[in-house]
């Protein structure tokens, strides 16, 4: 049986805030047999310019996403991104509607994958057998992932089935953290309070460790996390599935 094709997805905000994630990413996507390839052309798929407001530019940076991820290869699109996963699934389907782009758009839709739920649900993969962390976690429902891509179980899975790693579930798990991308710089104290609430709600469980599969939000809860030298640790699940290995 021939391995499965995988089509790296790399956010602009991974590729130049946290490099290391996709590449964890990767070592884990190998290490469950998939053959990964990497289209060096890839930008962005025009989250930030379509949530400001500019419906039109947006589309032509997704255009240049279709183009960047052809659907004649066939290959599944997986992405340490459940937000730009979200987008590529929902709001192209606005962005295409009645263009001749369309088809493109249907074609690419129905391969893309954030990590957790590609590993779960298309591969069938229940643990990383390799992957080793001690301490105990609290995780972080993203909207994006919650909401618009329906990922709540995936991620849970692989991590519980770390040997030494324990799941504390907070309050309030499904709210949002605050960032929100232009949210938390259009609305800043609104986005720090939220932030706040979030971060007291998983220190509230003890956790050392506070897990999500999104780096936008983790930067958000971390950069409130070291300002106010609060004792917890934020982590994307791709470092996690790599640690220890």
């Amino acid at each position: 049986m021939s391995a499965p094709q995988v089509d790296l997805f790399i956010p602009c905000f991974v590729d130049q805030l946290f490099p290391e994630t996709a590449m964890n990413m990767v070592k884990v996507l190998e290490a469950v047999g998939c053959e990964v390839h990497y289209n060096a052309a890839q930008t962005c798929c025009g989250q930030p310019a379509y949530n400001a407001g500019y419906k039109e530019q947006s589309r032509e940076v997704a255009c240049k996403f279709l183009d960047d991820f052809p659907t004649q290869h066939e290959r599944y699109i997986v992405s340490p991104s459940a937000s730009c996963i979200g987008m590529v699934r929902n709001t192209y389907a606005e962005l295409f509607e009645g263009t001749p782009d369309a088809g493109r758009y249907h074609g690419v839709e129905r391969r893309a994958f954030e990590m957790t739920e590609f590993l779960v649900d298309v591969m069938g993969v229940k643990s990383i057998p390799q992957a080793r962390l001690q301490g105990k976690y609290t995780y972080h429902d993203s909207c994006s992932a919650l909401r618009e891509c329906g990922i709540r179980e995936a991620p849970r899975l692989l991590l519980d089935a770390i040997p030494g790693l324990e799941r504390l579930e907070m309050a309030e798990t499904e709210t949002c953290c605050g960032f929100g991308g232009t949210f938390a710089v259009k609305f800043e104290a609104i986005s720090v309070a939220m932030a706040e609430q979030k971060v007291e709600h998983a220190l509230a469980t003890g956790a050392d460790y506070l897990i999500s599969t999104d780096t936008s939000c983790l930067m958000h809860l971390d950069a409130y996390i070291r300002r106010e030298k609060k004792p917890i640790k934020t982590l994307h699940v791709a470092d996690v599935l790599a640690s220890g290995w």
